[in-house]
């Protein structure tokens, strides 16, 4: 049973591939690929390289660090500066030997350096640029207790709250946190908590703990007025000048110079640069304003003192920006330091400079990798630069839909312009001068967009050398989708119809090919299964593709072929067309035809997701083999096998299965079978009609084996918002536009009652994104003073059917007094009124809701339902889980909010915080840490699982050197290991402490990912004695799963099972009683009356009942868990007979206690009632592991369907 729970950890995880592999595949390996073969010892060597240097800083103490021989010198430099002892030095270099380290050498390769080696921290001279980074370097300092970047999603911070309830006032950890703790402590959930609560309040979402206030040490740090210094305080060395203005109110005016900080003799309106007396300077700006202001070195001391305190997972950035959809009202603060990287981004500048982004990406993509640390410095280097790439890319978009940059091309209409930021190309997602008009116009143009980035990750992962993709995101942001792409060299100076040199631009008009592409692209077609072929050119002539027809090829002026327009790479979905097409009856499969397919879609560039594709390959691979075999041993029975019949049989087979080879089994999808612009040779016509079927094969296949309710039956999925269930759904290649057909198929299903909270997120997914879609449109005719009135009222009519109207008077330029100069702004108050969004009601707004869900996802609400209001309560929905939902596929951030008032709108303007872009991007991994993970899935196989834990260690080793420590492959690996720690009875606490902080940090507070962590770290505080932390845990768990799904939902039972049974062992058997009773409601709705996980609630309920004395409940409860193991596994089973000794045991209590009683009434000397049985914490333990193991397998399937191959995980 564990190795089958330790195995399940690995089905479809993100680098594990289940597809059979093609014949081709199987004898032998390319020499790149012997080159890139992993051994341990190469890992071995990779984590021996760790050593201990002193590290020696100007005018103080040295202290001891480790480090690693692959850190690079820039690495230790940024280390230093986070250091206790040197976080407040940045301009510094680092000498070995009185050799001034290379920045960007590794330790390993510097000469001399070994083991308690010193290296000195020598100060530098400034530069402009060294004293405006020293400046933010300080002010990050002082802000480094305040949460107010991660509200604002900057600086790629984020929230972790699990040290709110793993630490106390002293600062103990989990691990360290004693077993009697809760002795003394009250262990009462808050309301919200209980079982039938339906309070929803957000404040304990962000939790504020009360020692952790942030501390003031200045009261202002900006720049002064008098920048930029004069040419002839240059000639001194002045650089900047600061204004201070410290706690005790003095006003202080630095000096910034090369040498370092002083005070000169400036004020407000006299400009005096001379050092003021006493002359001080210091090399740091924190020296200086501890020797002028001992408030500043108090409070700066104290904060350190913090900061050192928190985990380094809370204080690292994040390589990706997490925006997070509430956040509390808070001041607004004078910072210089943002008003200037502000204007900085508003003029194209990043950190200073301007970098191109295409060289960089390509560069890093070029560097060698045939030894383990070239690939990871190779994958290091595309990793960070894609990341930087994607924050620049973030914050243009967001600044060309702000109106801050000027387009390229101002006399065209606003959809239509373009425009150039920091080296990068922003286009928005309408159909320009309608290229797309075939394809579906604007909503093609929208889809597109993801199509084709969809296409650039899996020519990323296929990573052929000398073939390049150009960087892209795509971010929308206010209603409109931009996509941010590097810029191909020279193909500004040109038109691109002169610079293509492969594929078409327009539809098929003119067609191109080219050797060197053709070459390279031959290379991915086996991995992307697509079949090269032949259309028609301009001048209709054959010509041969290994793509898409609309995938464009384009030679650089650095010489570089680059491909384009890669939405075509994967094959269509012919269930959903554009437009009607003579089908003939028996072209479509029965399959199809029975659900309803084909059907009309909004765009023709629906596809079907490589999920899906290499499921059908294995399918067809498994029938191929069938096949063979079968005809094989039909020839043997008859005579003797022939190479000739053997080959013949394959043959056979290879036709049936859709083969594109008669001698092995290799199946490819000709991407252009539905292409409008694409036209074919008549030589190829009957292999195009071939693909074609093949196609409606894959289409049916989708159908009948790959819509998950089977799974969703037995809790292999256990979806809990609509993110989780479109990860679940992704997994098994299904696409959301089945939304419909799935929840079709949810109302034949005979126990579909099991199976309410599948409806219910499918519905509510429905709904949310068919508002998303109206919500897009909508935003585009808002003006932007107005933003904050239109989102509210957008709100009021999704989530409320009550009549509401916008404020009238919500513009703050207009007087609310009753006088002439109102009446003078009444046209100004008719305007905001009259505006297209203004009059937007909740009835219309249902009206189209229903419209799209029936236009796009197939599905019609009942006739009866007329209001949202309607949908609530029939479907049981959660408000605030709608609003949870909304805001966050739009980017809305809500202040702490709750649905109170009955007497005005749900939502006013100041309840609409701010609204934050929406990244879609590419996600580098390591390759190597890839092919570990796979081999860790064979250990497990074989039972191995002490090789497999070392394994998944290496892996961590690798996807942490190349991602960081905050990253989703290193929280996979760390929540992988926890739980083979566990298992194999080691510590599993660390582990999954920091997979709960990086889950957090990477993926939200609120994220199903987050609670299912948050869920084993209490198993795993529990087991190890840590009562109170497992219960304050669980408690987070349960509000977090209450504010996502609800409180109709199977992983609320798992949780009360839990909770019931931490309880039970701090003795609070009323509050036990109440989670497990509430828990075995929720299991006999979704396991049912007759599952061993129903049998099991009710022996967890009779232990409580034991426990207080009340025999007869135990008994009950008892008897009903004997008759269900008894029927289900027979009474041989080991559960069987537990629970009979167990009612033996409980019978006998029973009678015990009666008699007592009986003598007591009759006053028999020395009688007296027996203490009640006490569950020991061995008991608990083994009662909460087998409540965990009953549920874990399910838990650890939803986790690894959030994750996808490394191949097509990203795929979006």
């Amino acid at each position: 049973m564990t190795l089958f729970l330790v195995d399940r950890l690995f089905l479809g995880a993100p680098h594990v591939q289940t597809t059979a592999p093609t014949e081709d595949d199987l004898p032998e390996q390319s020499d790149d690929d012997k080159r890139k073969k992993l051994s341990i010892q190469d890992i071995v060597d990779l984590q021996e390289t760790s050593f201990t240097v002193r590290i020696q800083p100007p005018g103080t103490e040295g202290f001891e660090l480790q480090v690693s021989g692959q850190m690079l010198v820039v690495e230790l430099h940024q280390v230093l500066m986070d250091h206790e002892i040197t976080c407040h030095r940045t301009c510094f270099s680092l000498q070995l030997g009185g050799v001034t380290l290379d920045s960007l050498k590794e330790l390993h390769s510097v000469p001399g350096i070994r083991d308690g080696a010193v290296i000195k921290m020598v100060e530098e001279s400034y530069s402009v640029r060294d004293a405006r980074l020293h400046h933010r370097h300080v002010r990050d300092l002082l802000r480094s207790l305040d949460p107010t970047d991660a509200y604002n999603g900057v600086n790629g911070s984020s929230l972790s709250y699990l040290t709110f309830y793993t630490r106390g006032n002293n600062g103990n950890s989990v691990g360290k946190r004693r077993a009697s703790e809760w002795e003394s402590l009250d262990c009462s959930p808050p309301e919200y908590v209980l079982p039938g609560s339906k309070e929803r309040p957000l404040c304990p979402l962000q939790p504020v703990r009360e020692d952790w206030k942030p501390l003031q040490c200045l009261r202002v740090l900006t720049l002064s007025s008098w920048n930029p210094p004069p040419g002839n305080r240059k000639m001194h060395g002045d650089l900047i000048y600061l204004n201070v203005l410290t706690m005790e109110d003095r006003e202080l005016n630095i000096t910034s110079s090369t040498r370092g900080f002083f005070l000169n003799q400036s004020t407000a309106f006299n400009f005096n640069p001379k050092p003021a007396v006493p002359k001080t300077l210091c090399h740091s700006l924190v020296e200086l304003l501890s020797q002028v202001s001992p408030a500043f070195r108090k409070n700066f001391t104290a904060l350190q003192k913090k900061r050192v305190q928190q985990h380094p997972y809370e204080r690292i950035a994040a390589p990706f920006q997490v925006f997070t959809w509430t956040a509390p009202h808070r001041d607004h603060t004078l910072d210089c330091v943002r008003a200037e990287e502000t204007h900085a981004s508003y003029m194209g500048q990043d950190e200073h400079t301007s970098r191109d982004w295409n060289e960089e990406l390509q560069g890093c993509r070029e560097l060698p990798g045939c030894s383990l640390q070239e690939r990871l410095h190779r994958e290091r280097s595309i990793f960070k630069t894609n990341s930087d790439f994607v924050a620049a890319a973030t914050r243009g978009a967001t600044a060309v839909i702000d109106g801050n940059i000027m387009p390229i091309n101002p006399g065209e209409s606003p959809h239509l312009q373009m425009f150039m930021w920091n080296n990068l190309f922003f286009s928005q997602g309408f159909d320009v001068s309608e290229h797309y008009r075939p394809l579906g116009g604007n909503t093609a143009a929208h889809a597109a967009a993801i199509c084709d980035l969809r296409g650039a990750q899996a020519y990323a992962s296929v990573d052929i050398e000398g073939l390049h993709t150009i960087g892209t995101a795509v971010v929308d942001y206010r209603g409109v989708r931009v996509i941010a792409q590097t810029i191909v060299p020279g193909i500004l100076e040109k038109n691109q119809e002169e610079s293509i040199v492969y594929g078409s631009n327009d539809n098929g008009k003119t067609v191109f090919t080219h050797p060197r592409f053709l070459e390279l692209l031959d290379k991915t077609s086996k991995q992307l299964r697509i079949q090269r072929h032949q259309v028609l050119d301009h001048n209709n002539r054959p010509v041969e593709l290994c793509s898409g027809i609309e995938t464009i090829g384009i030679l650089g002026n650095d010489g570089r072929p680059y491909i384009l327009d890669l939405r075509r790479t994967f094959p269509p979905d012919l269930n959903f067309q554009f437009s009607e097409t003579e089908e003939r009856r028996e072209e479509v499969p029965k399959e199809c035809q029975s659900f309803g397919y084909p059907c009309l879609h909004c765009h023709s560039l629906a596809s079907l997701r490589p999920e899906l594709i290499e499921a059908f390959i294995q399918h067809r691979y498994e029938l191929f083999m069938k096949m063979v075999s079968h005809e094989l041993s039909q020839l043997t029975e008859q005579d003797e096998a022939t190479e000739w019949s053997e080959k013949n049989a394959i043959l056979k087979a290879c036709r049936a299965v859709g083969s594109v080879s008669d001698s092995c089994f290799d199946i490819r999808f000709n991407p252009d079978v539905c292409s409008p612009g694409a036209r074919f040779p008549a030589e190829c016509l009957e292999e195009v009609q071939r693909q074609r079927c093949l196609l409606w094969e894959a289409a049916a296949f989708l159908l009948s084996h790959q819509i998950p309710l089977m799974d969703c039956l037995d809790h292999t999925a256990v979806p809990m918002d609509g993110a989780s269930l479109t990860s679940a759904l992704h997994q098994r290649g299904v696409n959301v536009r089945y939304l419909g057909t799935i929840l079709r198929e949810l109302g034949r299903v005979e126990e579909r009652r099991r199976l309410d909270h599948i409806q219910r997120i499918c519905v509510s997914e429905i709904i949310l994104r068919s508002a998303k879609h109206i919500f897009r449109t909508y935003l585009q005719d808002v003006e932007p003073a107005a933003f904050s009135a239109a989102v509210s009222h957008f709100l009021n009519c999704l989530l409320t059917s009550s009549s509401c109207f916008p404020d009238s008077c919500s513009d703050e330029l207009l007087s609310r007094r009753r006088s002439r100069r109102r009446r003078s702004h009444g046209s100004r108050v008719a305007l905001l009124s009259d505006s297209v969004w203004a009059r937007l009601t909740s009835g219309e707004l249902w009206g189209r809701i229903r419209a799209e869900a029936r236009d796009y996802y197939h599905y019609t609400f009942d006739r009866c339902v007329e209001s949202i209001d309607e949908v609530i309560e029939k479907h049981n929905l959660q408000r605030i889980s709608l609003l949870r939902e909304i805001a966050i596929k739009t980017g809305i951030q809500l202040r702490e909010y709750v649905f109170e008032s009955r007497h005005r709108p749900a939502f006013a303007e100041e309840d609409i915080v701010n609204m934050f872009p929406v990244v879609r991007h590419l996600k580098p991994t390591s390759s190597d840490a890839t092919r570990l993970v796979q081999q860790a899935q064979l250990a497990v196989q074989q039972g191995l699982l002490k090789e497999c834990y070392d394994l998944i260690s290496q892996a961590l080793t690798l996807f942490s050197s190349v991602c960081g420590v905050l990253h989703e492959d290193v929280c996979m690996c760390l929540r992988l290991l926890g739980r083979l720690s566990y298992i194999l009875g080691e510590n599993a606490l660390s582990h999954q402490e920091k997979a709960v902080m990086s889950s957090e940090r990477v993926h939200g507070i609120d994220h199903p990912q987050t609670i299912q962590d948050y869920t084993f770290l209490t198993l795993y505080c529990f087991a190890g004695g840590r009562h109170l932390t497992s219960l304050q845990l669980l408690y987070r768990a349960r509000y977090l799963t209450l504010l996502v799904s609800g409180d109709d939902h199977p992983h609320v039972a798992l949780l009360d099972s839990m909770l019931g049974l931490v309880l039970h062992g701090l003795m609070e058997y009323e509050l036990s009683l109440k989670f497990l009773q509430n828990a075995l409601t929720l299991t006999s709705k979704y396991h049912g009356v007759t599952s061993l996980k129903h049998a099991h609630s009710h022996h967890l309920l009779a232990t409580v009942y034991e426990s207080k004395g009340e025999f007869r409940s135990a008994l009950h409860h008892e008897k009903e868990a004997y008759s269900i193991y008894k029927s289900q596994v027979g009474e041989n089973h080991n559960n069987t007979k537990e629970s009979s000794e167990y009612l033996k045991s409980l019978t006998q209590q029973a009678v015990i206690l009666q008699k007592a009683i009986n003598q007591i009434y009759s006053n028999t000397p020395g009688a007296c009632i027996p203490p009640p049985k006490v569950c020991t914490v061995w008991m608990l333990c083994e009662h909460t592991q087998i409540c965990s193991a009953c549920i874990s397998v399910k838990m650890e399937d939803l986790e690894n369907q959030l994750l996808s191959s490394v191949e097509n995980r990203q795929q979006y």
